[in-house]
């Protein structure tokens, strides 16, 4: 009996332990395949994610700096470019109005027949005075825009603009002393005296100043 006992117990003992084998090797597989999975799932789950963190399209060009250019470079050619465009912009409008000057100066020596010789009346010398004045204004208007306008380096004057500035220093200054001079002689025609002295050098030199800029004008006009 005790043998028979013993062959049993010995029996289930062996039967436990080969179950115990059995379960331990399931768990092991188990175990082993849960990182699989989990790759499996993250492989799937990235051409999904992918689309969200794609970066967006840049909807505006490049710029300069872009481009390699410097930004010192980039700046100076448009502060270079801004100045020539306002000298040009300034040298067109001193054109014109050194055309629209002509008319009243024209209409100024016109006026001078009435304002002085065996002709002359306080009527004629007031309008040719006011006529003085208004050319007057107008050249140093037309004058500031050439003055004032911006000036670029290494571009120096030939040709005609060369003549034009040259002769500047001549209808220049007349156009200084022919007004003082004509207050001087409009002064002495009024007070019943006849035009002595300095005064008497008012024709003359409002000769020569319209000379000189009617040349001035023919030099930048006329197309060689």
């Amino acid at each position: 009996m005790d043998t028979m006992k013993t062959k049993t117990l010995a029996e289930a003992s062996m039967k436990t332990y080969r179950l115990s084998i059995v379960a331990l090797t399931c768990l092991c597989l188990c175990a082993a395949s849960v990182p699989s999975l989990a790759q499996t799932g993250n492989a799937t789950a990235a051409p999904q994610d992918k689309p969200a963190t794609a970066p967006a399209a840049n909807p505006q060009a490049p710029s300069l700096g872009d481009l390699g250019f410097p930004t010192d470079q980039t700046k100076g050619s448009a502060q270079d470019q801004a100045r020539l465009d306002k000298r040009s912009h300034m040298l067109k409008t001193h054109q014109r109005l050194g055309l629209i000057t002509v008319a009243p100066l024209v209409a100024t020596f016109i006026a001078s027949s009435r304002a002085g010789g065996r002709s002359t009346s306080t009527t004629g010398r007031d309008v040719h005075a006011a006529l003085g004045i208004a050319t007057a204004g107008m050249y140093f208007t037309t004058a500031s825009y050439a003055i004032l306008a911006p000036k670029v380096r290494g571009t120096p004057a030939r040709g005609p603009i060369r003549l034009h500035k040259a002769l500047a220093w001549i209808h220049g200054p007349g156009m200084i002393l022919t007004p003082i001079l004509g207050a001087l002689a409009f002064q002495q025609r009024n007070s019943g005296q006849r035009v002595h002295g300095i005064a008497s050098a008012h024709g003359a030199v409002a000769a020569v100043t319209g000379i000189a800029y009617g040349a001035a004008i023919l030099s930048v006009t006329i197309r060689h």
